[in-house]
């Protein structure tokens, strides 16, 4: 057997999205910060991402995070967020995931009933409370970044559609949010093909014609999320099918999405802090938010969302890379 190089990994998915824990064989990646690092990876290492999210090792909607050093006294470990469409900012359901492993495999200091793991992401501070339960992770509730709404009752003209009314609000990433209604797509598993390709067009002519730039960190821009709201999706109950750049469905609830979706009520009036808000992904799964305070980005007023899921390790695994490998990148079909 050869290899040039081996990475050793711990999977595990987060109420059906899966997210591939790289614990070893990266190396520390220069950076003062994790935000840095994201940026150096983009530029130096993006075969590695590739490597390890696209066929054959991995499959089109892959995700996965790569442990480092965090760059903060204050944290236990620095992430990265990796899947096939890129590195993201930050990723709920990947630190959901992530937070289950460390405690899974004991790489943290496990504390019954409660395991708290406090997270350096490109995004920012994040804290993970692990419930544990005879020493397994039950359930994870994140503290995520600010959130907060970019606009409100925008429209964009998306070819193939005409004008399509969204929100768009940041959670970690950017969120278009758009009534599947509006776009006369049934919201059923057996449309999935149509919606996807709404979804994309609409992220599309969005970052054509009005890119949004995160307003405190110029590096978090576009959006490649559309939250496509189903029908009856009110502040207590939100069912969605979440379309994601280059053309997949986030399996779980979403977690940047579920904080995205909730600073967009809050703006609304509709949701209130400290009220339980259930997301649910297309495939049933749920997450349970609340915004627990509120705060500002630049001039933006923003709230401090948490949100709620489980996760479940599947395996780990050595992948390699054979240096006759026809597919040192792997490759997407």
């Amino acid at each position: 057997m050869r290899t040039t190089r081996v990475f050793h990994a711990v999977d595990s998915h987060t109420e059906g999205m899966p997210t591939r824990v790289i614990t070893g064989g990266v190396g520390t990646i220069p950076g003062n910060t994790m935000a840095e690092r994201r940026l150096w990876f983009m530029e130096n290492c993006d075969h590695i991402r590739k490597l390890l999210m696209n066929e054959p090792r991995g499959h089109s909607a892959m995700s996965g995070t790569i442990l480092q050093p965090p760059t903060r006294d204050d944290a236990d470990y620095g992430v990265l967020y990796i899947e096939v469409s890129g590195l993201l900012p930050m990723c709920g359901h990947g630190t959901i995931g992530t937070a289950t492993v460390l405690v899974e495999t004991g790489m943290v200091e496990v504390v019954e009933p409660v395991t708290t793991i406090r997270l350096d992401t490109p995004a920012g501070f994040v804290v993970a409370e692990v419930a544990v339960k005879d020493g397994h992770a039950e359930s994870v509730t994140i503290k995520n970044v600010a959130s907060y709404v970019d606009r409100l009752s925008a429209t964009v003209d998306v070819p193939g559609y005409g004008e399509v009314a969204y929100d768009l609000a940041f959670g970690g990433n950017f969120y278009a949010i758009v009534e599947t209604e509006s776009l006369g797509i049934g919201f059923d598993r057996k449309n999935k093909d149509e919606l996807l390709k709404a979804g994309l067009a609409i992220m599309d002519a969005i970052n054509d014609t009005d890119m949004p730039v995160h307003v405190e960190r110029p590096d978090i821009r576009e959006v490649h999320h559309v939250y496509l709201q189903a029908p009856g999706s009110d502040a207590k109950h939100s069912r969605h099918a979440m379309a994601i750049h280059p053309g997949w469905f986030d399996r779980s609830p979403c977690g940047t999405g579920t904080s995205a979706r909730m600073a967009q009520l809050f703006s609304k009036g509709e949701l209130e802090l400290n009220s339980d808000f259930t997301n649910e992904s297309f495939i049933g799964s749920q997450f349970i938010g609340r915004l627990v305070e509120t705060t500002t980005v630049g001039d933006k007023p923003a709230v401090i969302p948490t949100v709620t899921g489980r996760a479940w390790v599947t395996g780990t695994a050595q992948y390699f890379l054979d240096p006759s490998d026809p597919f040192p990148e792997g490759f997407q079909l």
